[in-house]
C-alpha cells in the first residue's frame, strides 16, 4: 500500500469507529439515568446519601452528554479496538494476522473486564477517601466533580488492563520471549506500581494495590501464555 493508501485506510477506520461511538452514545442517552444510577452508588452508600448536587443551571445536561458519551465509548470499544487492529493487520504475516482477531476479542475483554474491576474496587476506595477528617469535615462533592473522577478511574482499570495484548503481540513479533518475561519480573513489579500510581486518580495506597495486584497477575499469565500459545 501507498502512504495515500494508508491514509484512506486510516480514515475509514477512524469513520467506522466514529459511527460506532455515535450510535452507541445515542443509545445510551436514553439509559442515562440507569448509568448515573450505577456510577453514583458507590459514593452514595460511602456518604449514606441519596442523590448528588449540582451547583450550575445547566450542569445536569452536560453531564447527561458527558456520561452518555463516556457510556458510548465504551460499548463502542470492541468495534474501536477491533479497527485499530485490521489497520495494523496489512503490515503483519499470515501466521501473525490470525491472532488479529483473537487478539482484538481479548483487549475488549480485557479493557471490559478493566472496568468492571475499577467498578468492584471503587466503593472501597470512596470510603478511605472519604473517611478522612470524617470527624470535623462533611462530605459535599458536586455531581461534576465526582463523575469526571468516577470516570476517570474506571477508565484507568479499563486501560491497565490492556497491556497482556500488547506483551504478547511483542512476543509475537519476536521483540520478546517467555524467558526474557520472567527475567523482567522484578523491573515489571516496579513499572506496574508506577503506572498504576500515575493512571490512579485517587493516589492513594488502597487504590494502588487493587490495581497493582491484578496487573502482576496479568503479567504473569502472559508469560504462560507466550511460552505455551507461541512455545517462545
Amino acid at each position: 500500500m501507498t502512504f495515500m493508501d494508508h491514509l484512506v485506510e486510516l480514515r475509514s477506520r477512524l469513520v467506522k469507529s466514529l459511527i460506532a461511538v455515535g450510535v452507541t452514545t445515542i443509545v445510551a442517552f436514553f439509559f442515562y439515568n440507569d448509568v448515573l444510577e450505577l456510577l453514583a452508588r458507590p459514593y452514595l452508600e460511602a456518604v449514606d446519601g441519596d442523590r448528588l448536587a449540582f451547583f450550575q443551571p445547566t450542569e445536569a445536561f452536560s453531564l447527561a452528554l458527558r456520561v452518555s458519551l463516556w457510556t458510548g465509548v465504551v460499548l463502542a470499544s470492541p468495534v474501536i479496538i477491533y479497527h485499530v487492529w485490521r489497520f495494523v493487520a496489512p503490515a503483519l504475516t499470515a501466521r501473525e494476522r490470525k491472532y488479529v482477531i483473537p487478539l482484538s476479542a481479548i483487549l475488549a475483554l480485557l479493557f471490559l473486564g478493566g472496568i468492571v474491576s475499577g467498578y468492584l474496587a471503587m466503593p472501597l476506595t470512596l470510603e478511605l477517601l472519604i473517611g478522612f477528617g470524617q470527624d470535623l469535615l462533611e462530605p459535599t462533592i458536586g455531581a461534576d466533580f465526582y463523575l469526571r473522577f468516577a470516570m476517570r478511574f474506571l477508565l484507568a482499570f479499563g486501560i491497565a488492563f490492556e497491556f497482556p495484548v500488547f506483551l504478547f503481540a511483542a512476543a509475537l513479533l519476536g521483540v520478546t520471549t517467555s524467558e526474557k518475561l520472567r527475567s523482567w519480573r522484578r523491573y515489571a513489579s516496579a513499572i506496574i506500581v508506577v503506572a498504576a500510581a500515575l493512571l490512579t486518580p485517587g493516589g492513594d495506597p488502597l487504590t494502588l494495590l487493587l490495581l497493582s495486584a491484578p496487573l502482576y497477575v496479568l503479567y504473569e499469565l502472559t508469560i504462560l501464555a507466550v511460552r505455551f500459545i507461541l512455545k517462545k
